[in-house]
């Protein structure tokens, strides 16, 4: 069949739909430029794509990395065993538990590095190990390549590998300490069921667990004990100066000891031998006591050792507390009887406790020794000499005459006799020594005054002496008694102060050298409702001497931290530092870190806007339970302060070794500083210090224009005063702080 003309094969007509339905791009010419631009656009492509499959390649290459120091470097030994029990791969933490190159290990027999006597326990654990799939754990001895073995726990996990082989992974870590620790609780609970009786406390003195022989001792069950104090056996035979003293020890040294009577549970009153040790962290803190009790009572060869530790002190073998006690009683009644006035004399060595830091303690109970012996040299026979602790002796004489004047010279002579022997230079241990006394004097006839007031008349009438110079004899008159009397009240005022909501806290501002606000010093003050404003100079001596300061003083961190919470929302005081005073009491509690740690986390605030101040003489006490409370709340962010600087006798070598953030230059420097060429010199100097131990210097009782500019001109850092602000109420505070 013939085709018409221009007419298309079948053929044709398909290739001519298909090239119909190419892209003209394809197969229309197309300048040279365009397709070059098209081969940069491949070309740019494909180098995406090779630098994505390059940074793959590399972070798959780190991977690999971390994932082989994370095997190397693991706190656990890591080995792979074939199913002959050879090594087949060992991590470096593995190698180094025993000792040996990783290369050297390979295809070494693992029981090699058994110790003999636990191939046996070796081979048998693996023969039954290797007849099932599983986790399974053992303990073995291994062999370090210095011959040392140690104590092992491997975890062991069999599984077959893709060529069918079995293969052991194996987990080891070394815990020979763990052993040493259950082999010393071991011991320590055989020796804590031993004869002597065992009471272990926590730091708050609450009875955590005893032992039998303990129970027996008191006649109390552990359950009728346990979570109560040592209260419980209280004999009421020892007075607060003897468990102050007790206390005293076991905060500056982590041990007591000594005879205590101590009550049963029948109400047999004994003698016990205590020895209580306290247990503490490495950071220094008291986290429990051990007591350890002996009966003393049925060993006829102690009853006198009994009666001289009752009633001697162990220093000075001079009748104590006690002894002074029951012969005051018979001395009033011989009084009573005779119509004869007597005296007390209560004595305080000046300035003891500087030479007790200065020189050591022992010196210091080389004096006392030699005090007791040259009073004992004074007195007449009949008279008592007694040793109340510390630097604190009484002396009592009696038979004096019956007319109240001529009894007063007497005693007084002998007051003037007591200031002449001890002033006298003393020689101990090479070392020559000058040393005075503060008498306070009180007559006593009959039964007119109590034991306990005579004593109180005699301490105030001494406390007076010291206020008027020291090295000097008071006696106790009507005007002290009417002091006494009003002291008497206030002491018993503060005892419901704190519950009485009767304390506030006033704030004085801290500015720098710009005049701007960079803090406040929290100030107590003592609201009362008769007496009005009580500032802390009239009360917190009495608190201190009270015990009361330990209240007061959780109090007042607590409502500093809650004060600063406050703020933190307010822009004009979000970023004040707190300054707080801290108490020799407050910071020789066991707990008082925990209790500033306590404020914090309830409050909420950021720690280093506290700012804790401390004397030096309070610093130089138990230095080194000091650094480490403070290095443990420096830890927390809370910055410190060395209050009234330049006023004790603390050296440069325990500056040196506290972690202080600030100096305070005290008031009485500041004060006189235009007019005395000595303070200025001392002032400029205490900047120096500052500056050469990396320390913020602050000075205080700034009053006027020309101290600032003095202190300013020396590099002072920053200042509070009265020319600043007088220590306000906390809502003029604020409106205070919103107006500078």
């Amino acid at each position: 069949m013939s085709k018409k003309p221009n007419e298309l094969s079948p053929l044709h007509a398909q290739a001519e739909t298909q090239f119909a339905q190419v892209p003209e791009k394809l197969w229309k010419p197309r300048p040279a430029e365009e397709l070059l631009q098209e081969l940069q656009v491949y070309k740019a492509e494909l180098e995406i794509q090779n630098e994505t499959l390059w940074q793959a390649q590399i972070e798959l290459e780190a991977s690999h990395d971390r994932y082989m120091d994370l095997y190397d470097f693991a706190p656990v030994g890591y080995l792979t065993l074939t199913s002959e029990a050879l090594i087949a791969e060992v991590n470096l933490t593995g190698a180094a538990l025993l000792g040996v190159n990783r290369k050297e290990l390979l295809l070494h027999r693992f029981a090699h590095f058994i110790a003999e006597d636990y191939t046996d326990n070796w081979y048998l654990f693996l023969g039954s190990f290797l007849q099932r799939d599983e986790r399974q754990s053992c303990e073995l001895v291994l062999k370090h390549s210095n011959g040392q073995n140690f104590h092992a726990h491997l975890d062991c996990l069999h599984i077959k590998a893709g060529n069918g082989e079995h293969l052991v992974r194996i987990a080891f870590t070394d815990i020979s300490e763990r052993k040493q620790a259950e082999e010393a609780l071991s011991i320590a609970a055989i020796a804590f069921e031993s004869q002597e009786g065992i009471m272990v406390t926590d730091a708050h003195g609450v009875i955590q667990r005893v032992n039998n022989a303990f129970a027996r001792l008191s006649g109390y069950s552990s359950e009728e004990v346990v979570g109560k104090t040592p209260a419980l056996l209280s004999s009421g035979r020892h007075d607060k100066d003897f468990f102050q003293g007790m206390w005293t020890a076991l905060n500056e040294q982590k041990y007591w000891q000594g005879e205590m009577w101590n009550k049963r549970k029948n109400g047999k009153i004994v003698a016990d031998w205590l020895t209580i040790t306290a247990v503490t962290t490495l950071d220094g803190n008291i986290t429990h006591y051990v007591g350890i009790v002996s009966d003393i009572t049925s060993n006829p060869e102690s009853l006198a050792e009994i009666h001289r530790l009752a009633y001697y002190d162990f220093l000075t073998q001079l009748p104590n507390r006690r002894m002074l006690l029951d012969r005051m009683k018979q001395a009033l009644a011989a009084s009573s009887r005779s119509k004869h006035y007597g005296a007390l004399l209560f004595l305080d060595l000046d300035n003891f406790k500087n030479l007790n830091d200065t020189r050591g303690h022992y010196i210091g109970d080389l004096l006392l020794v030699e005090v007791a012996r040259r009073l004992n040299a004074i007195v007449r026979e009949g008279d008592t000499v007694a040793r109340l602790g510390g630097d604190e002796f009484v002396l009592m004489l009696e038979n004096l005459s019956e007319d109240i004047q001529e009894a007063a010279n007497q005693a007084g002579l002998v007051g003037k006799k007591v200031c002449d022997a001890i002033a006298s230079s003393y020689l101990l241990e090479g070392i020559e020594l000058r040393c005075t006394a503060s008498i306070g004097v009180g007559l006593f006839f009959g039964h007119e005054a109590s034991v306990d007031e005579l004593l109180k008349h005699a301490d105030f009438a001494m406390y007076h002496a010291k206020k008027e110079g020291r090295n000097s004899v008071r006696f106790f008159d009507p005007e002290m008694q009417a002091t006494l009397i009003n002291r008497s009240a206030l002491e018993s005022d503060l005892h419901h102060a704190l519950e009485r909501q009767q304390l506030r806290l006033y704030y004085q501002i801290q500015v720098g050298n710009e005049r701007h606000a960079i803090g406040a010093e929290a100030l107590l003050r003592w609201v009362h409702p008769e007496r009005g404003l009580i500032l802390p100079e009239q009360f917190i001596p009495l608190a201190e001497k009270t015990g009361l300061i330990l209240p007061i003083g959780l109090w007042v961190l607590q409502t500093a931290c809650a004060q600063l919470s406050d703020w933190a929302d307010n822009p004009a005081t979000s970023s004040l530092q707190l300054s707080l005073n801290a108490s020799a009491l407050e910071l020789r509690q066991p707990d008082f870190v925990e209790q500033v740690q306590r404020a914090i986390l309830v409050t909420g605030i950021n720690p280093t806007l506290l700012k804790i101040e401390l004397t030096e003489s309070l610093l130089i006490d138990n230095v080194y339970d000091t650094v480490a409370k403070m290095n443990a709340l420096k830890a927390l962010g809370i910055s410190f302060s060395m209050d009234d600087f330049g006023t004790a006798y603390s050296s440069l070598a325990y500056l040196k070794q506290l972690p202080l953030n600030q100096l305070k230059i005290d008031q009485s420097f500041i004060r006189d500083l235009g007019e005395n060429p000595s303070n200025a010199a001392l002032v400029q100097a205490i900047i120096l210090m500052g500056r050469t131990f990396g320390l913020d210097v602050i000075a205080e009782g700034v009053e006027d224009e020309a101290q600032l500019a003095f202190l300013n001109l020396n590099g002072c850092h920053a200042y509070q005063g009265y020319l600043f602000s007088r220590p306000l109420p906390l809502a003029e505070f604020e409106e205070f702080v919103e107006r500078v």
